[in-house]
């Protein structure tokens, strides 16, 4: 940066003897001025008259002099240079900082994530980057991803309003750009890669149930499957993956700690291999500090003045899980797993490990388990289930577990839930309409799916049982 000192010209000693000049010349015609009117009837009052005259130039003069050097500048110097050459990744353009944007910004402009294919050769950044400058497009972050044969650089841009992906990806494939991608982008896809990997590996650490929904922010838009090594009837699923991992263009296959294979799939892009290692290191991360779960609980009092613990629950709460099944009507583990439930048992360890979603508990102030909440990942999908014992229904439990549930689902970022049910089940029915959110129903085979799709304004409200201490 030039600072105000070293910006000033350069002081001549021509000018000084000009100026010199100049006022010598203006004495000699003054003095000659007064002579001549000085002798005059009304000499007097013309050389006041004159003098009065002068003084007001003089401060007209000034005035305009110093209101002229404040002036903004002209339209050539508030002009951006174009794009350099040699622009390094995370360094962001200028060429379309005078406008604002419209997500994310300022108004007047629209944020993208584009990637595209480049020649690992001296020059290519710099066409793309020219070509953007071209289009008064602002390079915000740059990423760049090593292939065995070229260079795939991922760009967050802030474009004009007015450009549409169709003339950005004509103008990136003139600059030599090959299978670009380009999507909308938002404020959240601001922050810096490095930042947002170190919060999804706190997340990952802090509990277990958090990588499915890591790997997803991490990857963008993908579709994620854990596949257990043994299905919930005791057999072998064949389900494997070599320590290392398997990558294959649009999949990839992670051993899961806990056992069997997270799947990962993105059929509308490829995969790269720096990709690849990311979400290995997550998978690592999380296979090094074992089965973990928050322990926090929320004492509430029912109505009738009972009160009651809410906790997230996992495989360490199965034997008191299958305690609440043995006092279960068989109407009630009928409504809840929809089909014979001599064996529901073995649902459990399913529903309890944290890689599948999030499980809370509700226990007694005597420590018996009497009600379970699922929210389950079902790939691109959220779903949500209930388990109240018989004996603690209608109290406001399950509505009461349903809203945390779908607080809990807002927060990992799910557009919806679903819960699959029966229609004589008027209490799980009822506490969907309670959510007070858009509800979508369809009949598959004789069950009802309820969908309810979830917004921003959504927020946590007041249910039967009240919130007494957090501990």
């Amino acid at each position: 940066m030039t600072s105000a000192k070293s910006a000033r010209r350069p002081h001549h000693w021509r000018r000084d003897l000009i100026e010199l000049a100049a006022l010598f010349t203006a004495v000699a015609v003054a003095d000659a001025i007064a002579n001549l009117i000085g002798h005059q009837p009304d000499g007097p009052y013309l050389l006041m008259a004159s003098a009065v005259a002068l003084v007001a130039t003089a401060a007209s003069h000034t005035w305009w002099a110093r209101r002229h050097s404040h002036a903004p500048p002209s339209d050539e110097a508030d002009a951006v240079p174009p794009v350099e050459a040699g622009a390094t990744a995370g360094t962001a353009t200028t060429a379309g900082g005078a406008e604002g944007t419209g997500e994310g910004g300022e108004a007047g402009t629209t944020l993208w994530r584009m990637r595209t294919t480049v020649l690992d050769a001296p020059g290519s950044l710099a066409a793309l980057c020219t070509a953007l400058a071209g289009l008064r497009v602002d390079i915000l972050t740059l990423q760049t991803h090593p292939l065995a044969e070229g260079t795939v650089d991922e760009f967050l841009l802030r474009a004009p309003a007015t450009l549409q992906a169709q003339e950005l990806s004509r103008k990136i494939a003139a600059a030599g750009g090959a299978s670009t991608w380009i999507e909308r982008a938002d404020a959240h896809d601001l922050v810096d890669t490095p930042t947002r990997v170190l919060s999804l590996a706190t997340r990952t650490a802090l509990d277990a149930a958090e990588l499915p929904l890591a790997l997803r922010q991490l990857l963008g838009r993908c579709t994620i499957h854990s596949l257990p090594a043994v299905s919930v009837t005791g057999r072998a699923t064949g389900q494997s993956a070599p320590v290392e991992g398997v990558l294959e263009e649009t999949v990839m296959r992670l051993r899961d700690p806990s056992g069997g294979v997270i799947s990962v799939e993105r059929p509308y892009l490829p995969f790269t291999p720096t990709e690849f290692a990311r979400a290995r290191a997550l998978v690592e991360l999380d296979a090094r500090l074992g089965p973990r779960v928050p322990r926090s609980e929320d004492v509430l009092t029912l109505p009738e003045g009972n009160e009651i613990t809410v906790r997230r629950a996992d495989r360490g709460d199965l034997a008191a899980a299958r305690a609440m099944h043995d006092r279960c009507s068989q109407d009630t583990l009928g409504l809840r797993y929809h089909g014979p439930v001599a064996d529901a048992d073995r649902y459990l360890d399913h529903l309890l490990s944290p890689r599948f979603g999030r499980t809370l508990a509700v226990q007694t102030a005597s420590g018996r388990l009497v009600a379970l909440g699922h929210l389950l990942w079902d790939g691109d999908e959220t779903e949500v289930a209930l388990l109240v014992e018989d004996d603690w229904q209608r109290r406001g439990i399950g509505s009461e577990l349903l809203r945390r549930l779908v607080t809990l689902a807002e927060e990992a970022g799910c557009d919806s839930v679903y819960a699959v049910t029966q229609s004589r089940n008027t209490g799980m029915v009822a506490a969907m309409r309670a959510l007070e959110l858009p509800l979508d129903y369809q009949i598959e085979e004789g069950t009802l799916v309820i969908t309810a799709r979830l917004s921003s304004e959504e927020a946590a409200r007041p249910s039967a049982p009240t919130e007494r201490a957090r501990r």
